[in-house]
């Protein structure tokens, strides 16, 4: 990849709440990026703070988030490219007459190893999206995101957009 760091270490954070319960709701985030000069973001790490499914006696619920860089229209995977990071609240509570019990999974923690960085954000924008599965209330998830704006060569622009 061609790209030459051009600041230092920037957070981006935000919020956004399902607009109906179990509803997928996601909110556009904007980057302070010049297009104009190929500038792109290189993401180094991904924080959500997901509201916990409801306890629901007899039946399964689930909050779910992702941040992708391009606009979605549900809550997909990792197998997609498109997706930086996701997480997963769930209540296991079929058959359970107290509520269950809880799982979590979160994708969106900086992988183990010797990476660089672990995303790359060509436009201007990512998007930060929640969904329930079975709850009561509304829920939400927080966000913040650590990375740099650095200016990538014409090619490497160009793969990156397309």
């Amino acid at each position: 990849m061609g790209f030459k760091k051009t600041s230092g270490i920037i957070s981006v954070s935000n919020r956004v709440e399902e607009s109906a319960p179990n509803t997928f709701t996601q909110l556009e985030l904007d980057l302070p990026l010049d297009t104009l000069n190929n500038e792109i973001f290189v993401v180094l790490a991904i924080d959500f703070g997901l509201a916990p499914p409801d306890a629901v006696a007899a039946s399964d619920t689930a909050t779910l988030c992702q941040l992708a860089t391009t606009r979605q229209t549900g809550i997909t995977g990792l197998e997609n490219s498109n997706i930086l990071a996701r997480g997963e609240n769930a209540i296991m509570g079929g058959g359970f007459v107290d509520g269950g019990v809880g799982f979590s999974h979160m994708s969106n923690d900086t992988p183990t190893g010797d990476l660089d960085y672990m995303g790359i954000i060509a436009t201007p924008n990512c998007f930060l999206g929640v969904d329930g599965i079975g709850n009561v209330n509304q829920k939400a998830v927080a966000m913040r995101m650590w990375g740099y704006r650095a200016k990538a060569d014409a090619a490497t622009y160009a793969a990156l957009v397309q």
